[in-house]
């Protein structure tokens, strides 16, 4: 099975992380059983689970975006007027 990377694990609800345990233990099993039909069947069913924090993951980075680019604007505009009150 293939898990998802941390950064997506921690955004997941505690119902989602249930059931991702879940059908992380269950797909493993199966894999174990060499049963990769089914197992496959249950990677699906993670990779549809955790788009909602994928997509959560992609807002946090959108919104560290804005915020730096709101700094970097700050700064510029404290550059421009202190050069006006210069000159």
């Amino acid at each position: 099975m293939r898990h998802c990377s941390v950064q997506v694990r921690g955004l997941l609800t505690r119902e989602e992380l249930d059931r991702y345990n879940g059908l992380i233990e269950a797909g493993s099993y199966l894999e174990d059983q060499n049963r990769h039909d089914l197992a496959y069947t249950v990677q699906k069913e993670i990779d549809l689970l955790i788009l909602p924090a994928i997509e959560r993951l992609k807002e946090k980075s959108r919104d560290r975006d804005r915020a730096t680019a709101d700094y970097l604007k700050s700064l510029r505009d404290g550059e421009d007027e202190e050069e006006s009150s210069e000159g």
